[in-house]
């Protein structure tokens, strides 16, 4: 077998969570998970934000398959994988649910209570870093690609850039996206005051990516990827 440029040789104590990975999704998981950095920093706990839940479903697809549920698939897989090299991990969600307060009554309500719970989950965890997973979707269906976005701070455009080149590498070769800054008017990220980043992993409005981004295998490829993108980026706490 022909080895992948982002795939070397990796300490013996990986070999059993990667026969777990080939198992599951084949060898592009294990190229990704390749270059994992050495143990996993203590002083780090890496939160997950699979964005939307509950009435808001966020972005959809042809087929009426929302982002919410695919967010938090591939979230989860992150867990796991994440788990399996002693990452401090926390999902800020963890069902189909939103995290808005009972006072909210109407969707925008709702959808703002939300992302305010979001961040004061954030802000008041020592040593957190924010992973935001989302999908996106576009008027014209011929677009498609993950692109990370990032918080205006260097170690969240170092992290950034570092998972658009595994992203690139690792999973989809033509993707010729740039890692950016995120825009200034998105509530979270500017509610927030750690490192972090938003991976939009694909487009729902392409058919044959919305697809393949239902599917487990592609999920765990994709949580692989990010996963890699986090242990292989230094933080600076």
């Amino acid at each position: 077998m022909q080895k992948h440029p982002c795939f070397s040789v990796i300490p013996a104590i990986l070999a059993l969570a990667l026969i777990t990975l080939s198992a599951l999704a084949g060898w592009q998981v294990r190229r990704a998970v390749s270059v994992f950095g050495p143990a996993a920093r203590t002083n780090v706990t890496l939160l997950i934000d699979p964005g939307h839940g509950g009435e808001d479903g966020g972005a959809v697809s042809a087929a009426g398959v929302p982002e919410s549920g695919i967010n938090l698939a591939i979230a989860r897989k992150c867990d796991l994988l994440a788990g399996l090299f002693g990452v401090r991990v926390e999902l800020l969600r963890t069902e189909d649910v939103s995290l808005a307060g009972p006072e909210a009554e109407t969707l925008r309500e709702k959808k703002r209570s939300d992302l305010a719970r979001r961040a004061e989950l954030v802000n008041q965890t020592a040593g957190g870093v924010l992973l935001s997973i989302h999908q996106n979707s576009y008027p014209d269906a011929s677009y498609s690609g993950a692109q990370v976005f990032y918080r205006p701070t260097a170690e969240s455009e170092a992290w950034a850039v570092r998972t658009q080149t595994l992203l690139r590498d690792c999973i989809d070769p033509a993707n010729r996206r740039q890692a950016k800054e995120v825009p200034s008017d998105l509530y979270l990220m500017s509610h927030i005051g750690c490192t972090a980043i938003l991976v939009e992993c694909g487009f729902l409005s392409h058919p044959e990516e919305a697809l393949r981004l239902t599917e487990d295998g592609y999920q765990l490829q994709l949580a692989a990827v990010l996963t890699a993108g986090f242990l292989s980026s230094t933080f600076d706490l």
